[in-house]
């Protein structure tokens, strides 16, 4: 399984992230639909810090506000924030470039959504995007007390902090991965301004991600804003949460530097890529529920079918005590987040629910899924069941179940006990691999 593994020690920002992704081997051309829809330029350059050679990536524009081309840039750029806060910068751009903070409208969620689907970018790229800026928008809500659709983005609906969060997931499909972990997420201390004010380290959208997210944090090693809300918000959609770095047989290395220099800290975010075990992919999931006490039994058997049919993965329907006392049933559907909302009104007009719960379960672990077809031989004849088979992300078969509905057919056919025809379409296809 090829695997990205995040050092989180100096935490992470948008701009580290994207500039540690193009260390470790993604090609900085994806960045184009960016540029072009923005008008803003990335530039990626290099420095050092505490002795590490490290990698920075510029989002710049000229400060007439057009954007700066590549050969008006220095090559050495230091660059710490994903432009969510206000930090201390020491930049170096020659001929009157500057960075692109704050660049531009700061726009509502809705309009960051509407911006992102114009870009016209692959599906898995606009997925990811479009879950990094909701969580961002959830979390902006949860803290200012306001509607998801009303949140105003302020300094994460810049141009500079689209650039980043889009750019990030451009970089990350150029590189591939199988799965992306992050070490926890060093926070910083101290306290950092914002356009609400000043707060203490962690700030409060930080705090928020971090609830939803896999990976944990941890206070220090110093007293400055280390991980910002675009950083958190990027894996919090993207990583998985590991105490150590995973064993990984290492092909690249990659360090995205932070803007200030740290006594005794490298301010730099390194990233590992390699082989490592196979494990379950990732797959980012919403759990809708409701439960009711006045549907049939009809209707509740037909639920795997008509959900299904807008888009849910999967259904459970348990049985459960209710107000008074009243037997009831708690209805639970996995769904992808895209498909919710549909879903949620399937599932009300099926049952005639008054109300729909979207739970806290940002993803699931899932099997690779393949079929085969054993063929049995009874007698004479000849008998086609088919069986699928669950494996890791490195190809490994771990299950293998007959289709119940085949065996059926076949032990109907044959007068064989249903149970014998899966064991032996079971062992067809176990032996058939060996």
């Amino acid at each position: 399984m090829k695997t990205l593994a995040f050092d989180g020690r100096m935490g992470a920002s948008g701009d580290m992230l994207c500039a540690t992704l193009i260390a470790a081997g993604a090609d900085p051309a994806v960045l184009d639909p960016v540029e072009d829809a923005l008008d803003v330029r990335y530039v990626v350059g290099s420095t050092t810090k505490a002795g590490i050679a490290a990698t920075t990536a510029d989002v710049v524009v000229d400060e007439d506000g057009s954007p700066a081309s590549e050969a008006e840039q220095s090559a050495d750029h230091s660059h710490d924030h994903d432009h969510d806060h206000d930090h201390d910068h020491d930049h170096d751009h020659d001929h009157d470039t500057t960075p692109v903070e704050g660049h531009g409208p700061h726009r509502t969620y809705a309009e960051v959504v509407a911006l992102v689907e114009g870009l016209a970018l692959a599906p898995a790229v606009e997925r990811n995007a479009l879950a990094v800026f909701r969580r961002l928008g959830e979390a902006e809500a949860s803290v200012h007390g306001t509607d998801l659709d009303d949140t105003h983005f302020h300094e994460v609906g810049a141009d500079d902090a689209v650039a980043d969060v889009v750019g990030a997931c451009l970089l990350l499909a150029d590189l591939d991965i199988d799965r992306v972990v992050t070490t926890p997420l060093s926070t910083g201390g101290g306290t950092v301004s914002m356009s609400h004010g000043t707060y203490p380290v962690p700030a409060p959208a930080v705090t928020e991600l971090a609830a939803d997210a896999d990976w944990s944090l941890r206070g220090g090693p110093v007293d400055r804003e280390l991980l910002t809300p675009t950083g958190a918000a990027l894996l919090a959609e993207l990583a998985d949460g590991v105490e150590t770095l995973p064993s990984l047989d290492v092909d690249a290395v990659g360090y995205g530097a932070g803007d200030a220099d740290l006594p005794d800290h490298p301010n730099v975010l390194r990233a590992l890529v390699g082989d490592g075990d196979g494990g379950l992919r990732r797959e980012s999931i919403s759990v809708l529920e409701t439960a009711v006490d006045d549907v049939t039994p009809e209707v509740l058997g037909s639920l795997q079918e008509t959900l299904a049919e807008v888009g849910a993965r999967d259904v459970s329907v348990v049985p459960t005590t209710m107000k008074k006392s009243r037997p009831g049933h708690l209805i639970k559907v996995v769904v992808d987040p895209a498909d919710a909302e549909r879903v949620a009104r399937r599932l009300a007009e099926e049952t005639g629910t008054l109300g729909v719960r979207e739970g806290n379960a940002s993803h699931r672990w899932i099997a690779d899924r393949t079929f085969e077809t054993a063929t049995l031989r009874v007698g004479a004849e000849r008998y086609e069941v088919r069986v699928k088979r669950g494996s890791d992300a490195d190809g490994r078969v771990y299950d293998r179940s007959a289709e119940y509905d085949d065996a059926l057919a076949v032990a109907r056919e044959t007068g064989l006990s249903v149970r014998e025809v899966i064991r032996r379409a079971e062992s067809a296809v176990a032996n058939e691999t060996e």
